[in-house]
Order: C-alpha cells, then structure tokens, then sequence
C-alpha cells in the first residue's frame, strides 16, 4: 500500500512556490535496483526455479534499461511468486529481504541528500516504477511519508492479482502520479518548484516537467544529454569520466 501524504502543503506567502523534491528510488537513492534483487532474492529463498526466473527476470531488466520495457507484463511476472504465498508468509520475506538485501546497501550520502531538503522545510517524495509492496518499507527507511509507486490490484480475497491499480508511475505516468500527488492536495505545477533525481532516460518525462533537473548516477545516455542541456549531474555512489 503506498504511504498516504502526511499533510497538504501550505503556501506560506503569495505568489510563493512550494518546494518539492521528487527522487526516484532505484540506481538513484539505492546503488541497485530493489524489485530486480526482490527477484533474485525469492529466488534464493526457493520461490522460483533458478534458472528460468533469471532468463526471464534478466530479459525485463534489459527491457528496462533499453526503455521499452511492458510495465504491465512485467507487474504480471514479478509478482507471480508472491501471489503464490500467503500475507503472512510474503511479510516475513519481504522483512528477510530488507535485512540482508537493503538496509546493508543504503548510502549515508543518499539519507544525507534526503534528510537535507527536508531539513530545509521541503516536501519530499519518492516516485518509483517499483511496486508499492517492494519500496514502502523503503521509502520509510528513508524517513520518506509519501510514496508515489506502482500500485497492485487485489482481487476479491484482498491479495494481488497480478495487475496495476491505476496509472502506473513509469515513463510518462510519473508524470500523471505526481500531478494526482498534488492535485489531492489543492495544487497545480504552477504553485510548486520542483527538483527531481533520477538516473535513468526512462524518467526523461518528469526531469524535463521539473524546474531543477538533477541526473543522479546517471547512466551514459543521461549523463551525455544533462550535460548537453546542462542539468546538475549528481555521483552519489561512484565517479564517472
């Protein structure tokens, strides 16, 4: 479920625009990609077959990175093993894969980054193409309330079925969440000044809708058409030429 915005935000003089810092998750706050090692890691917990799920898992990563990945297909794939368990038993994972999968990867520059702007009285948000399942203990880590993420239909029992509740928050849709995000809170982009961090030319939608673009660890792609457009570019985890 994804966390509910804590409180709307105020405008506190006329004509002022609110801040906002918008990060995606994956590759940008986290050095790895959490629903692609949530696969590996069901994997090694014996959910799926070795093998066939890292053919598959593998084919969508590429997907991913080459930007044409099938959101939908790949909802349907990644979480046919969850389906399979019960609540119980996929919280008990998921806390498994926090412990030894997330909390050893997060970086105290990224926390730092976070916890700054919010320092700075900033609404800060995450918005990820990861499902809600995966990133909202994440998102809390992070000391995140508001989490814009895929959402997960659930069938008549109230578990998943495997299809995406809504517009998805990838590519374009990011775009469309985090204008649901504030419209729900009375605003429009006219009232807010947003920065946004992302790795990833998948995001390209919503670094260019926001007013400070930051292209964080960013892959060749982005890193060559920030400089071009010149936006901040961002190393948190390792140098690039």
């Amino acid at each position: 479920m994804t966390i509910p915005p804590t409180a709307a935000l105020v405008q506190t003089d006329a004509g002022h625009r609110v801040p906002v810092a918008l990060f995606d998750l994956d590759h940008t706050l986290l050095p790895l990609d959490s629903d692609y090692e949530w696969g590996v890691f069901t994997t090694r917990i014996g959910w799926t077959d070795a093998a066939e799920f890292a053919r598959r898992n593998d084919a969508f990563f590429a997907d991913y990175q080459a930007g044409r990945l099938d959101i939908h297909a790949y909802v349907a794939f990644a979480t046919e093993a969850l389906r399979r368990r019960s609540p119980a038993e996929a919280a008990q994972a998921h806390a498994r894969f926090m412990a030894e999968v997330i909390e050893p990867a997060l970086r105290p520059q990224a926390r730092a980054l976070v916890a700054g702007h919010r320092a700075r009285g900033e609404r800060v948000a995450i918005v990820t193409a990861t499902n809600a399942f995966v990133t909202a203990p994440i998102a809390r880590l992070f000391g995140v309330d508001d989490l814009i993420a895929v959402e997960l239909q659930r069938d008549a029992s109230g578990w998943y079925n495997g299809r995406i509740e809504g517009v998805p928050s990838f590519r374009e849709g990011k775009v469309v969440r985090v204008t649901q995000w504030l419209a729900a809170q009375g605003l429009g982009w006219d009232d807010v000044q947003v920065t946004f961090y992302s790795d990833s030319t998948n995001d390209l939608p919503l670094l260019e809708r926001a007013d400070v673009p930051v292209a964080t660890n960013p892959g060749a792609s982005l890193r060559t058409l920030a400089r071009a457009r010149g936006w901040r570019v961002l190393d948190l985890f390792e140098s690039h030429p």
